[in-house]
């Protein structure tokens, strides 16, 4: 058995061929971890965002999108009246009438264009139903003002200073003073910009809103669900609301898919710019292979000898990604159509990475050492 500072020497006996490969193998294992932590940023924010306890009361045959469901202006008071059990919240019933649009939002003066933005007219009751709302500063909009979320910023590509609180905004043709800047961690309100439901009315000019979200008590889903079965006339299907962002991650597979696919294609380029390395490099080694094996060691030696180089170098590129993943990744916001995410190397993206290196450092090893090893000794001794 060949000792590892063998393996060690020769790694780094041509320093930039050695570069070139760690390199590489940083490359892939980067990417393959920045695919994992969009996959899995995405998917949290949307799974995190419905609540088992809130049911979403939309228009029959807009259960996949609630900006294009209509319901009557009543349908809140209806449901709050007619199904007991449902959520009290010092003495209020813990149901929220709302409107989704998505529409242009023109920034202060002098910080650009309008930029499309996601809006949620809402009335003072939207706080029973999303109890992880949390003013940072200022006040719940009242009409004529509107409270921005802490990340919408990079849904509208804006610095932070441009939306700050007193500052007036635009909202189609209606002026909006910006009243607060809240949190929802973890969710996609944060994305979002909230404004009084009277205005938002006015907005979009319509006299419907886009669902009712109901908080449950004692009530279960069944209540609601019959409630809208009974009213025929008024046309409403219930959801519980984890299962509507449920439909809506996987509405979004494809597009985290083609996150991996692209990664998976870029990762192959440079595996087989890897490969074309190695197979330069040992097959300038076939006469030290040979000599190695006349004085007595062994091919399954020599093999796990440049199988350990391959190892080695992996897992130096490994450190390297990681390192370039945790000091540039972590942490940075991400928008997407229906709100922002925070992508997160965590232990399991980077460990993730690190079998992603385990495999590259075997697939990549394995073809060169076998062309290698492969001629005769007498063959491979009279090699030049």
């Amino acid at each position: 058995m060949l000792p590892l500072s063998y393996a060690v020497r020769n790694l780094f006996r041509v320093p930039a061929r050695c570069a070139q490969i760690i390199l590489g193998a940083a490359l892939v294992i980067a990417l393959v971890m920045l695919a994992a932590a969009l996959s899995n940023g995405m998917d949290a924010v949307l799974r995190s965002s419905g609540s088992d306890r809130n049911v979403i009361v939309l228009g029959s045959g807009s259960e996949e999108s609630v900006e294009r469901s209509e319901i009557g202006a009543n349908v809140p008071g209806l449901l709050a009246a007619s199904i007991p059990g449902i959520a009290d919240v010092l003495g209020q019933t813990a149901v929220s009438g709302e409107i989704h649009y998505n529409g242009f939002l023109t920034p202060p003066a002098g910080q650009g264009e309008a930029r499309q933005a996601l809006f949620r007219g809402v009335t003072s009751s939207a706080l029973l139903v999303h109890p992880d709302v949390r003013l940072l500063e200022g006040r719940f909009p009242r009409p004529g003002e509107a409270m921005i979320g802490r990340l919408a910023h990079h849904k509208l590509r804006l610095s932070p200073e441009a939306i700050r609180v007193g500052q007036a905004i635009r909202a189609g043709d209606t002026e909006l003073t910006i009243s607060g800047i809240f949190q929802a961690p973890g969710t996609v309100m944060e994305a979002e910009v909230w404004t009084d439901l009277g205005d938002m009315l006015a907005i979009t000019q319509r006299d419907t809103l886009s669902c009712a979200v109901v908080r449950l008590g004692a009530a279960s889903f069944d209540d609601v669900e019959i409630f809208t079965l009974q009213r025929l006339d008024l046309e409403l299907v219930a959801m519980r609301e984890s299962d509507y962002y449920a439909k809506l991650s996987a509405f979004y597979t494809p597009l985290r898919a083609m996150t991996w696919v692209t990664a998976i294609l870029v990762a192959a380029g440079a595996i087989f710019g890897g490969l074309n390395t190695l197979y330069a490099a040992f097959s300038a080694r076939i006469r030290e292979m040979a000599t190695l094996q006349a004085i007595g060691f062994k091919r399954p030696a020599l093999l796990l000898s440049l199988l350990q180089e391959s190892l080695l170098a992996t897992m130096i590129g490994a450190f390297v990604a990681a390192f370039f993943a945790l000091a540039v990744a972590d942490g940075l916001t991400i928008p997407f159509s229906i709100g922002t995410f925070v992508i997160d190397i965590s232990p399991g993206v980077l460990g993730i990475g690190l079998l992603g290196g385990l495999v590259l450092a075997f697939v990549g090893a394995l073809p060169p050492a076998w062309t290698c090893l492969r001629p005769s000794l007498p063959v491979a001794l009279r090699s030049s």
